[in-house]
Parts: C-alpha cells; structure tokens; sequence
C-alpha cells in the first residue's frame, strides 16, 4: 500500500511538470516563434490529421493499458510487475498529451498564430489534466 501511495505521488509529480511543459511551449512559442505568414494548407492538415490521431491513441492506451493495469492491481495491490505495467502506462499517456501540445509548437514555429496553435496546447493540458493518477480500488 505505502509502494501505491508513493507511485501516485511519483505520478503526480511527472504530470505536475508535463502541465509545466505545456505552459512553457505556450511561452517559447510567443517568445521566440516567426512571425505570422502563410503555412500551406495541406502541412496543416498533416497536423491536424496526427493530433486526432494521437488523441484516439491516448484513449486506447487509457484502456487497453491503464484501465486493465488497474483491475489487476486492485486485486493483486502488491504485484510489483503490475504496478510497474500501470505505471508505465500513465507515463505512456502523459508523453501523448504532451506530444499533442508539441505540435501546437511546431505550428507555431511553422508561422501558424498563436489560435491556431492554442487548440493544441489546450487539448493536451486538458487530457493531462483528466487523466490524474487515482489509486485502484476493488470493485
């Protein structure tokens, strides 16, 4: 119970500093990004394309890996190697939403405005956000 207890707070501390990340791609990206010109359409397509894509990948993840990893450790709270699978798949999860607001700073590098990018910041700190570690409990 206190090797959970200090895997949340471990979990906590990861998704603390990705939400930091987040808000510092925001800043680097006003701060040191081109100015506004034109992007072709079809480069902002691509990026679109793989933010809704990596958006059904963190959902997948979510269940496929979390959700199952969870199960399992609310039977079994003392299994170091399912402890290990569910912790890595919160970090899995966490480095997909921070991959999401990435590429609202590569746009913004690319010379996209800052509301085009924003979605992208914001889709990811709002998955991070959700997606806060809870301890399993049996059901």
């Amino acid at each position: 119970m206190y090797v959970m207890r200090g895997t949340v707070r471990t979990l906590r501390a990861v998704q603390g500093a990705m939400l930091g990340s987040i808000l510092l791609y925001a800043v680097v990206g006003e701060v040191l990004g081109h100015g506004v010109r034109a992007v072709a359409p079809t480069l902002s397509y691509v990026f679109s394309t793989a933010g809704v894509a990596i958006v059904g990948v963190i959902f997948v993840v979510r269940r496929t890996l979390v959700l199952r990893s969870a199960e399992s450790l609310a039977v079994h709270p003392d299994d170091s190697v399912i402890l290990g699978h569910w912790k890595s798949a919160y970090i899995t999860t966490y480095a997909l939403c921070d991959a999401l607001a990435l590429i609202g700073l590569i746009l913004r590098f690319t010379g996209v405005n800052f509301q085009q990018s924003l979605s992208f910041y914001i889709g990811g700190f709002v998955l991070l956000l959700f997606f806060g570690p809870r301890e399993p409990v049996a059901v």
